[in-house]
């Protein structure tokens, strides 16, 4: 595939998508797991977007393999290369844990009774809902600072030696 429109790279367009969409589907699953209100909004909205982001990050990744492929080989934009293809674990996550976690407070623990039944012990409800917690706050913490690592080392890969602070 051509990734390009315009004649600009498609990853240079892509990648903000995915530095907008994976911190906030971090956030919508924060905020479902710690504000009730919240989580009754959002709804089924936290998990729609972890999917999104999901699905951005691959293919912004193979559209910068294609940029890779087209510009020099520096040691910046190798480190920006190879960290890059970490975001997907924490996406893949990211939208399993808030998929799983809409799951469990819509049906299992504060739903209509015919799930919540199969979880009848309030103790086991709370342990589920606490391991939830954790799991939301780690996963968010470690996409955010993904995210954060490899936009910072492709600002480096692109700025490093081409910007002076005095103009010409």
């Amino acid at each position: 595939m051509d990734w390009q429109f315009a004649g600009l790279p498609l990853h240079v367009l892509l990648v903000h998508f995915v530095v907008i969409v994976v911190p906030l589907a971090a956030l919508c699953t924060v905020l479902a797991a710690a504000w009730p209100a919240a989580r009754r909004r959002l709804g089924v909205v936290t998990p729609l977007i972890a999917l999104a982001a999901l699905v951005s990050v691959p293919v912004t990744t193979e559209a910068g393999e294609w940029l890779l492929a087209r510009v020099s080989n520096t040691p910046l934009i190798q480190a920006h290369a190879a960290i890059g293809k970490s975001l997907l674990p924490w996406a893949f996550a990211t939208f399993v844990v808030a998929t799983g976690q809409w799951a469990w407070f819509r049906y299992f623990s504060e739903g209509d009774g015919r799930y919540r039944r199969l979880v009848a012990h309030r103790s086991l409800r709370l342990a589920i809902t606490i391991a939830l917690g954790v799991a939301v706050l780690g996963l968010a913490a470690g996409s955010i600072v993904t995210v954060v690592q490899i936009g910072e080392s492709g600002a480096r890969a692109i700025w490093t030696g081409s910007y002076t602070p005095n103009p010409r």
